[in-house]
């Protein structure tokens, strides 16, 4: 992944979050639709029946939601580094430094001549 763009790279981990996403909400719709199996009253039942469907309604938005928001980023990164790459740099010259020994030279002699009092 070294020489991978990152678009790409925010685009397969969406698709990772995306895919553990729907696992987890496939589990949860299990779940709920083996305890609508095993309710005792018929209203109990629909409930689970109605949390199932309602939990993978969430889960799909949910994910569909991640997918547009990573494509967003994605894109906006790919486009910002095609800018990048085609705007020319500005090299501005170096000022040379300006060397001040004649100070440290002069603060150098007045501590010889104090010492040599």
């Amino acid at each position: 992944m070294a020489d991978a763009d990152l678009d790409v790279v925010i685009r397969q981990l969406a698709r990772q979050l995306q895919t553990g996403l729907m696992t987890r909400a496939k589990e949860r719709r299990d779940r709920f639709s083996g305890l609508a199996a095993k309710a005792k009253g018929k209203e109990t039942g629909a409930r689970f029946k109605m949390l199932a469907k309602a939990t993978m309604e969430q889960a799909t938005s949910a994910a569909r939601r991640l997918q547009m928001s990573a494509d967003n980023v994605a894109d906006s990164y790919a486009r910002a580094m095609r800018l990048a790459a085609s705007t020319p740099v500005e090299v501005k010259a170096e000022k040379p430094l300006k060397e001040k020994p004649a100070k440290k030279a002069a603060k150098a002699k007045k501590a010889k001549a104090k010492k040599a009092k």
